[in-house]
């Protein structure tokens, strides 16, 4: 009988920690809120393993080809163009937080002091491209046709007084180009990576009333498990609250 006890406290104690989660996301601030979580996840019985991405596409077409079991990087107008751009059907699970989107430079201290026909530089995917064009319109920069939204692109330009020249590049490179350039509009989790403070680096910044909520991302089939629903729950805590206030000094924002 106590062999069989025994056996059965082991077999207890395997099935604890037999729920495992692979989740992708890029370094900062994705991943570093993901390992400020594993600990209390591994003691609700759930592994947790972050892959970290430098790309805003391979996430998504990992999770989407079960080669990972989630992400954490993109905002819902990003996952939304990329579901129907690539026919996927990847699901939000949670809402994290949010990074407001800034414009830095290196060689002027004012975005009144940028030249006529200035360099710039924006993303090349279609949610923050048209994110990107949306701040410069709020700067007054340049004015946007009436019709364009969250995927405008440099064709809806109906305003542009200092004729500022604008090129679309991976988001990923637009922090290393930033001395190459006058202006570049750059993701916060890039930008922090940069070493870039964007509550004090940024020349003009989204207000804390943006839309763009970076979310937990999972597939139809596994966003209702256990594992995924307590890696949620643990993403909404009021730990991971104060850790991103703490760590981040309003770079980024809570979204719960």
């Amino acid at each position: 009988m106590k062999k069989l006890l025994a056996a059965f406290a082991a077999l207890t104690a395997l099935s604890a920690q037999a729920d495992s989660l692979n989740v992708a996301a890029t370094a900062v601030p994705h991943a570093e809120i993901l390992e400020f979580v594993k600990p209390a996840l591994a003691k609700e019985g759930v592994e947790l393993n972050v892959k970290v991405f430098t790309d805003y596409v391979q996430p998504n077409v990992q999770v989407a080809e079960k080669r990972l079991d989630a992400n954490f990087f993109q905002h819902q107008p990003y996952l939304d163009e990329f579901n129907s751009s690539r026919g996927t059907q990847l699901v939000s699970v949670a809402g994290v937080h949010v990074e407001p989107f800034g414009a830095y430079s290196s060689k002027v201290k004012t975005l009144a002091e940028l030249p006529q026909g200035a360099n710039v530089v924006i993303p090349n995917d279609a949610t923050n491209g048209g994110r990107a064009l949306l701040l410069l319109q709020k700067a007054g920069l340049i004015t946007l046709k009436d019709d364009a939204g969250i995927t405008a692109t440099a064709r809806d330009i109906a305003e542009n007084p200092k004729s500022i020249k604008i090129r679309e590049l991976e988001a990923a490179t637009l922090a290393r180009v930033l001395t190459q350039v006058d202006l570049a509009l750059i993701n916060t989790n890039y930008a922090l990576e940069a070493k870039l403070n964007p509550t004090q680096d940024a020349l003009i910044i989204e207000g804390n009333d943006s839309p763009y909520v970076n979310i937990l991302v999972a597939r139809p089939d596994n966003k209702d498990s256990a594992a995924m629903q307590k890696l949620a729950k643990a993403l909404n805590s009021a730990e991971v609250k104060a850790f991103i206030q703490e760590k981040y000094q309003g770079a980024v924002v809570p979204a719960f």
